[in-house]
């Protein structure tokens, strides 16, 4: 399995329930292709560096998840269709990214960590 980092834009005019049931879409379709989503981060509504059909703000949603190439293709076509998605973008990290990746949520845990003690 590979690991992929994948931004979604969804439209800035949906509420906190069908934002939520946007990303569980998203994650229900990874999973059920044997797929596993490592982190959800919402970055919540941002203004866009230019508008995209007719949208000037959008709901920024980053998932990194491991999941073989042909959940990929069916990500994108469901992506195509799904209203709530104004933009999406899919990237395959390196083997090295993915362990950085890896690096990177043990750093920010044992912070947390800190934080609470």
């Amino acid at each position: 399995m590979n690991v992929y980092e994948n931004i979604v834009i969804l439209n800035a005019s949906l509420n906190e329930e069908e934002i939520e049931s946007a990303i569980s879409k998203i994650k229900e379709l990874i999973v059920n292709n044997g797929g596993e989503v490592l982190k959800i981060d919402v970055w919540g509504k941002k203004k866009l560096a230019y508008e995209i059909n007719k949208h000037k703000k959008g709901v920024y949603i980053l998932l990194f998840y491991k999941t073989s190439p042909s959940t990929i293709k069916k990500l994108e076509d469901f992506y195509k269709v799904f209203d709530a998605i104004v933009k999406y973008m899919i990237i395959k990290l390196s083997h090295k990214q993915a362990r950085d990746l890896d690096k990177l949520e043990v750093v920010s845990g044992s912070a947390e960590q800190k934080k609470e003690t």
